[in-house]
């Protein structure tokens, strides 16, 4: 049992180091806002599970923490920080992308494709009269 402890207590802390250590390496790079398939492929088996733990862990220390941040009246510091944080740059960047945000490239292609189509029906309706 305390071999099995002991064990835990060395993954928590190797993660916590490449959690400290990412940060500033993703900062040196340039920002790639076309990603190629091996940056997707390394997104999808590398960073999104590690950022699916940290958003868990996150989540267990700011509910382990919550009563001295209330008391301390900065809960949402501590959300942002240990669970919004991890959880934006896990679910709302695209693949491949390094800045977390919406892209809304799908919604501006939805958009101009009904556009496109809208004029076309209108130039047929046009040529049938």
């Amino acid at each position: 049992m305390l071999a099995q402890l002991s064990q835990v207590k060395r993954h928590i802390g190797l993660i916590l180091i490449a959690l400290i250590i990412a940060p500033s390496g993703f900062a040196q790079s340039s920002i790639d806002e076309k990603p190629n398939g091996f940056a997707m492929a390394g997104d999808l088996v590398v960073a999104r599970p590690i950022g699916l733990v940290m958003t868990a862990v996150g989540g267990a220390a700011f509910i382990v923490s919550l009563p001295f941040t209330a008391l301390a009246g900065s809960v949402s510091e501590s959300a942002e920080s240990l669970v919004l944080g991890p959880a934006k740059e896990t679910f709302v960047r695209c693949l491949g992308c390094r800045v977390s945000g919406y892209s809304y490239k799908d919604v501006e292609r939805r958009r101009d494709r009904k556009e496109q189509e809208a004029e076309q029906a209108a130039l047929e309706a046009a040529e049938q009269q």
